[in-house]
């Protein structure tokens, strides 16, 4: 009898042993598909479709941060080519400028006045003179906030017997802002100084 009733004991135990071992591996199990689940919806929550020409078109989506190096030269470079890609029509002057100067503050607004008061922009224009800007090298420093950069660029001033090539260099720093369809970075440029632009060659057309 008292065999039986340890048998009995032991039994019990064992039992008891696997329904534990059993629970624990089914929260583990149980843990481990929410937690994957999690990252599947998370990863599907980052894929963005954009619908363009009728054609679904796959994005995707990512934190501010990550982006910040890539979205602050693009919008300089967007502010530098609309600040000094001009053409002889004071309409396209007019609304390159207007551009550029929604993604700059007063800074860049000193520089156009001065050029605007000393002339540059008739002389374009009387002159029959094109002005195309590349964009050679950005470098922005994410590191410490307002994120200061410098541009390097070539300039080319096109006129009816030659074409001058200058170099171009300035440097400014970069704050955010809301996001607009005038600012679609929500980056303003702050301080933006002009620091080289001088001629480099000149060729005959």
């Amino acid at each position: 009898m008292f065999k039986k009733a340890q048998h009995i004991d032991s039994a019990f135990k064992l039992i008891r042993g696997f329904s534990v071992v059993l629970v624990i591996a089914t929260l583990c199990i149980c843990g481990f598909a929410l937690y994957e689940n999690h990252l599947v919806t998370q990863e599907a929550n980052r894929r963005i479709f954009i619908l363009a020409n009728g054609k679904a078109l796959e994005a995707f989506a990512a934190d501010r941060k990550d982006n910040i190096p890539v979205e602050a030269r693009d919008h300089i470079t967007m502010f530098h080519h609309d600040f000094f890609t001009l053409d002889p029509d004071e309409k396209v002057i007019t609304e390159n400028i207007s551009r550029a100067l929604y993604l700059a503050d007063a800074s860049a607004k000193k520089q156009y006045d001065n050029l605007k008061e000393k002339g540059y922009y008739s002389s374009l224009i009387s002159g029959n003179i094109s002005q195309h800007i590349h964009v050679d090298s950005i470098d922005v420093n994410i590191n410490a906030y307002p994120y200061y950069f410098r541009c390097r660029a070539t300039e080319k001033i096109i006129r009816t017997t030659s074409i001058l090539t200058r170099s171009l260099t300035t440097e400014g720093y970069l704050r955010n802002v809301e996001r607009s369809d005038n600012n679609p970075h929500g980056f303003l440029i702050e301080r933006w100084t002009i620091l080289e632009n001088r001629d480099l060659k000149t060729e005959t057309r």
